[in-house]
This record gives structure tokens, C-alpha cells and sequence, in this order.
């Protein structure tokens, strides 16, 4: 079950609501876990019994791991036996093919055991759990001994599939006892439609010419072509999981949980190291907090730091999928972000701010590439073309038409990606106080008149991180 469909945006959500706030105080966590694990099993029937065995396997080792009786070493042990657990059930799921592959490709073995599938959201969930459990290994939080409570923190169905990840500190005091008002429930339906449009408006209508030009042949692709659908991927990549978590955000605002952000307006930033604490924020600070820090952070040496840069990034790849491309993906961005932090950083101070920009929107585009072709080599075949050394055409009609069709959305989305639209409505609502309100209700009426009508009209509403 997907946010941007008919059947959650006018079935599951409005019935989850009502039952939830009819139901009284005292059935509320029972009413949503109930719905969360609805949600989930809808898609996944077998895999819910993972994700149920995890909650109870963890649930019993973080109860021991906060009892008093736990001595240093059994504590030791404990913690070891959940980051195998939870760790294990990740490898498995999603590498063990590419470990079978990998190992066939060495020794020439014929290896066909089946690749399980990948249950949803398992990335999402397992690195919630990890969180949680070396917390209160380190002290820093103290274990849940309510299971129906612990079960919703990490069943949850607003950010079970695709997050944000969530950390247990950020909602404990609100998951056994939380009220909320009128304007907070109206302002969370908001977010969500705000997401829901940037799912079906935007990322949904330039994915279509992305789509459209990576099923073209390579030798009809003109440079021009090339650089308008990795555009239209870059576009739609970030408006596709920004989307989600707007959704995600607002759907915890409607049920009284305040979950942190995870996109702040990446593209506009002026170097790697600033997009990526801009995008997917949750993931960055999870790897900085449990792997980064732990190796010594920036803290140490020069080679040591690239040798943290390079372990985090190579992870941050493998965390994507399991293909060799994210890895290369990791590799990439964790070169980038060293060269910057060993020479480029404080040069960089001194560039134009255009060129920054310039810098930092060529370097991502071209790492989309690699994100986006799981084969490599259709990924460096694309870009042999993107930069004419395939000896295609530098401009064809066809681009210029697609060009044409595509630019009043190209434009749309660019505003999107940016805070200019948000300043101006500050500004308008400055000076037009009354009828900005007004307005913004109008606005969101028409979002959810157009994304309704998007779903009811629209077969092709792919979500990319749902892969992971």
C-alpha cells in the first residue's frame, strides 16, 4: 500500500483516523499498531511475521539490555547478539544474491540458489531497531517495557516503509501520552497533501520523460537528450522521496507525533558535504552517530578520516541496494566529499556562489547516473553520451520537442526545489494577512482536486525507495 493511491487516501487513512479519535485516549496506540500492521501485511502477508519476530526478539534482548542485573559482559554479548540478528536478517534478504554472485564470479562456480525477496521497508525498520537498542546499550535511553508501545515506535505505519528513520528519544514522551489540537491535526493533512502533490504532480510527470528517454536505443540519444532525462531523474528522485516524507511527517502530525526533517531544500547547496546534510537527513545522521563518530569522526588523522569517509560511504552505498552500482554510487560521493574536506573546503570559500552551485549540481547529476543504472556499464554508456564521447549527435529535433513540451514543468519543478516559493507566500502573508488565509486553503483544495484526479486517471505511480 503506497500513500499516493485511492485506496490509503480515502479508505485507510480517513477510516484509521476515525476509529482512532472515536475510539477514546485509552485505544489509540492499540488502534494505530493495529492499523500499521494492517498497512504493512497489506503488501507484505508473509513478511509481517519478520518484522513481528524482530519486535519481539528485540523487545526481550533491549529489556535485558536496561535490567539491572546485565553485567559489562553480558551486556557485551547481548548487544552482539542483536546487531547479528538484525543485521544477519538484512544481509540475507537483501545480499545475499550479490554474495552468491560475487562469490560465483571468483571461483567460476554455478551458484543458482534463489535471491529471497526483499521485504519492504526492512532498510528502514532494522536501522530504527539498531538505534534503539545500542541507546540503551550506551546508556542514553531507558528500554520501553510496554511491547504495544515499543511494537508502534518501530511498526509505525507513517514512516515503516520509507521513513524518516526515527530515533526512540525524538518520540518517546509522546508515544504513551500525546494530545493534539485542531490546528496541528490541520496543519499535518496539510504537510501530507503537500507531499501527496509532489509525488503525483511532479515527481510522477517528469519520471515520464525520464522514463521515455532511458528506454530510447543509445545510438537515438543526442547530448542534449541525454542531459534533459538525467535532469528529469534528478527532479524526480527528489521530489519522489522528499514527497514521501512530507507525507510521512504530516501523517505523524495528524496522530500527534512530531517526526524531525529529512530533505532541507538539497539542491540548492554549494558543495557535497552541505547536500548530503541536506538530503535524507535521517540516514546521514544515523551513519554519523553509529558508524562515523565511533571510528573517530574528523577527529583523527588524515588518512584515518579517509579511511571513516570511505567506510561510511562504501555502507551508505551497500545500505541503497545490493548491486554493485550503489557501492561504486557510495564510493563516489565518499571521494568527493574527502577531496573537499582535505583541499577544496576552504578554497571553495572564495568561489563565486554561482559556480559552487554549478559545482555541486553537475557533480550530483552525474552520481545519479550511477544510482540509477543498476548495470555499469549502461551507466558509463550514458554518460559517454551526456559528455559526446559516443560520437552521438550534440542536438536532434526530438530533444528540442521533448525540450518544448517539458519546459513550463522543468521550470515548475526547479521553483519547487527551492525555498523561493515558501519566502513569497511569507511575504504575501505579511501584507495580506486575511486573505492569505484565504488562499491557502484554496491552494490546498486545488492540490487535492488535481493529485485526486492524477490517481483516478493514472496507471504509472512508481515509488524509487521502495527498493531499498
Amino acid at each position: 500500500m503506497v500513500f499516493s493511491s485511492l485506496f490509503f487516501t480515502f479508505v485507510f487513512l480517513p477510516v484509521t483516523v476515525i476509529l482512532y479519535y472515536s475510539l477514546g485516549k485509552h485505544l489509540r496506540n492499540i488502534v494505530l499498531l493495529t492499523a500499521s500492521l494492517f498497512f504493512y501485511a497489506w503488501g507484505e502477508p508473509v513478511y509481517v511475521l519478520l518484522m513481528c519476530g524482530s519486535i519481539m526478539i528485540n523487545y526481550c534482548i533491549s529489556t535485558f539490555l536496561g535490567s539491572n542485573d546485565a553485567s559489562g559482559r553480558k551486556r557485551k554479548l547481548f548487544l552482539i547478539i542483536s546487531l547479528v540478528f538484525n543485521l544477519g536478517c538484512l544481509a540475507y534478504y537483501k545480499y545475499f544474491g550479490m554474495t552468491l554472485s560475487a562469490i560465483a564470479s571468483i571461483g567460476s562456480w554455478n551458484l543458482n540458489a534463489g535471491t529471497p525477496a526483499l521485504p519492504i521497508g526492512i532498510s528502514f525498520y532494522t536501522f530504527q531497531t539498531l538505534s534503539y537498542v545500542i541507546d540503551i546499550y550506551r546508556g542514553q535511553i531507558k528500554p520501553q517495557k510496554n511491547l504495544i508501545l515499543f511494537a508502534l515506535y518501530i511498526a509505525m505505519f507513517p514512516q515503516l516503509v520509507a521513513g524518516p528513520i526515527v530515533k526512540y528519544a525524538d518520540i518517546e514522551s509522546r508515544l504513551a501520552d500525546r494530545s493534539i489540537n485542531f490546528e496541528e491535526f490541520y496543519s499535518g493533512m496539510r504537510r501530507f497533501l503537500c507531499g501527496l502533490a509532489k509525488k503525483v504532480l511532479l515527481a510522477n510527470h517528469i519520471g515520464l520523460l525520464w522514463s521515455e528517454v532511458k528506454a530510447m536505443p543509445g545510438t537515438e540519444i543526442s547530448v542534449l537528450m541525454a542531459w534533459a532525462g538525467m535532469l528529469a531523474f534528478t527532479l524526480q528522485i527528489y521530489f519522489d522521496f522528499s514527497g514521501y516524507s512530507d507525507m510521512a511527517i504530516g501523517l505523524g502530525k495528524m496522530f500527534g507525533f512530531r517526526f524531525k526533517e529529512n530533505f532541507r531544500y538539497p539542491y540548492i547547496a554549494q558543495s557535497i558535504s552541505e547536500f548530503w546534510r541536506r538530503w535524507h537527513i535521517s540516514l546521514g545522521s544515523w551513519f554519523k552517530e553509529y558508524v562515523y563518530i565511533p571510528l573517530g569522526g574528523s577527529r583523527v588523522s588524515k588518512w584515518k578520516l579517509i579511511r571513516n569517509l570511505f567506510i561510511v560511504w562504501s555502507l551508505t552505498g551497500l545500505w541503497h541496494g545490493a548491486s554493485w552500482n550503489f557501492v561504486l554510487w557510495g564510493l563516489y560521493f565518499g571521494t568527493l566529499i574527502s577531496i573537499e574536506k582535505l583541499f577544496l573546503q576552504k578554497s571553495m570559500t572564495r568561489w563565486p556562489k554561482a559556480i559552487r552551485h554549478m559545482y555541486l549540481l553537475l557533480l550530483v547529476v552525474i552520481g545519479w547516473v550511477f544510482f540509477e543504472f543498476t548495470s555499469l556499464t549502461d551507466g558509463l554508456s550514458f554518460l559517454r553520451i551526456m559528455f559526446g564521447v559516443g560520437g552521438n549527435e550534440l542536438i536532434d529535433n526530438q530533444a528540442i520537442v521533448k525540450l518544448k513540451a517539458y519546459t513550463v514543468l522543468y521550470i515548475v519543478c526547479i521553483l519547487a526545489a527551492s525555498p523561493w516559493p515558501k519566502k513569497l507566500a511569507l511575504l504575501f502573508k505579511r501584507i495580506h494577512g486575511n486573505i492569505y488565509k484565504l488562499a491557502v486553503n484554496v491552494y490546498y483544495c486545488v492540490l487535492m482536486f488535481f493529485s485526486t484526479a492524477y490517481m483516478v486517471g493514472s496507471t504509472y505511480n512508481p515509488f524509487i525507495y521502495f527498493r531499498f
